[in-house]
């Protein structure tokens, strides 16, 4: 087989030294073949630049890029204050990273960055990493042109309360920025996504809204809903823990015959949501909520759907970004979600992911990339045909 991938996974105290013992296990499990390039997922409670340097020090010029997340996954399960590195190798493997620092100030301007990079570089495949709390991802999403070429990323998130989240490429690091992968070579990618969360309640409208604030619910506070629905005080939820609990509870979205999920990122002091991605006033919602069994479904739905993309090829590596509201769901079964991938690809398929807070996937024919809350990628690679 040409196409090869390991895993490293590593705790410490310091940033540097849990970079470094999770690439030297990477480099390890991957043996004598010279890494193509590689993915960081690390704790948001590290210094950004001790992870960058950490891990680059020993990938040398092989392509890097990461970011940040509450904890890591592997295929044996979930770690909290750690790194997660993945190293992949493949014959005629062409790739690169790029640090778009503007992400945060223009996102549709980086867009457009990238699109010229892609071009330039003729890459068959795009993975990217932005940050959760600054830019907007939608209107990233709709000003990448249909079809031309695949791309799949997600959102850095870290400490909900100040914000605190990083990307990597190579030896850049820091917030605010998109920070993309470009490859092509012998590997295949196939790309699968679900939510577990189903509508509960009745129907609401979105009364008044401004930029990524959710203001008010049937011409009341957004807070007063969901006081009225779980019975907890309004005021209680702008303040922790419910003031991050309230991502456990998106908003389904009315757009056609489907929901859109649009979670929050917090509940401020005015009851109001923060949100990351802008809603609309006139907008039908519903309270969604989820379960552990409907995540593990989704999972297993997700999963099936990469491999249905791989067309026969047989998985050789899972990288999976999953919104951090399962790690809420999932905090008395940690790692569910990845046991329950393991039961469709088995437990020698290396795996790599974190919590994220938006995930992107590619578009429907003619369409654009779409930008989803509260999902479950899975992205499996494979020895291309």
């Amino acid at each position: 087989m040409t196409f090869h991938a390991a895993v490293g996974q590593a705790q410490a105290l310091d940033g540097r030294e849990a970079s470094l013992q999770a690439t030297h296990h990477a480099l390890n499990n991957l043996g004598a073949v010279a890494p193509g390039l590689g993915i960081v997922i690390a704790s948001h409670q590290y210094q950004a630049r001790d992870v960058a340097n950490g891990v680059a020090s020993l990938l040398g010029d092989a392509p890097l890029i990461g970011f940040s997340s509450p904890a890591g996954l592997t295929g044996n399960g979930l770690y909290n204050h750690s790194v997660v590195v993945a190293v992949l190798s493949a014959d005629d493997l062409a790739a690169g990273s790029h640090w778009l620092s503007g992400y945060a100030q223009s996102s549709r301007e980086t867009a457009s960055q990238l699109e010229m990079l892609v071009s330039g570089e003729q890459a068959q495949n795009t993975i990217f990493f932005a940050d959760g709390f600054n830019g907007d991802a939608e209107q990233f999403c709709n000003s990448i042109s249909p079809n031309k070429f695949r791309i799949v990323g997600s959102l850095s998130s870290g400490d909900l309360h100040t914000g605190n989240n990083y990307q990597i490429a190579g030896n850049q690091n820091g917030a605010g920025a998109l920070t993309a992968l470009t490859f092509s070579g012998n590997l295949r990618m196939g790309i699968g996504h679900a939510h577990g969360w189903d509508p509960v309640g009745g129907q609401m409208r979105v009364t008044r809204s401004r930029g990524f604030w959710l203001r008010t619910l049937d011409a009341r506070p957004a807070s007063e809903t969901y006081a009225e629905l779980f019975g907890f005080p309004a005021r209680d939820w702008g303040f922790p823990p419910l003031s991050h609990m309230a991502r456990l509870y998106p908003l389904g979205m009315e757009q056609g015959e489907e929901l859109v999920v649009r979670s929050p990122i917090r509940v401020e002091a005015d009851g109001s949501f923060r949100m990351n991605a802008p809603v609309r006033d006139g907008a039908d919602a519903f309270i969604l909520v989820g379960s552990r069994i409907s995540c593990q479904a989704a999972a297993q739905k997700a999963t099936q759907q990469a491999l249905r993309e791989l067309d026969g090829v047989k998985p050789a590596f899972a990288l999976v970004l999953v919104d951090i509201a399962w790690q809420m769901l999932l905090k008395a079964t940690p790692g569910a979600e990845i046991a329950a991938i393991q039961e469709i690809i088995g437990e020698e398929i290396p795996i790599a992911g974190g919590y994220t807070l938006g995930q992107i996937v590619p578009g429907s024919v003619d369409a654009p990339p779409e930008f989803l809350n509260q999902h479950i990628v899975v992205i499996l690679f494979g020895e291309g045909k």
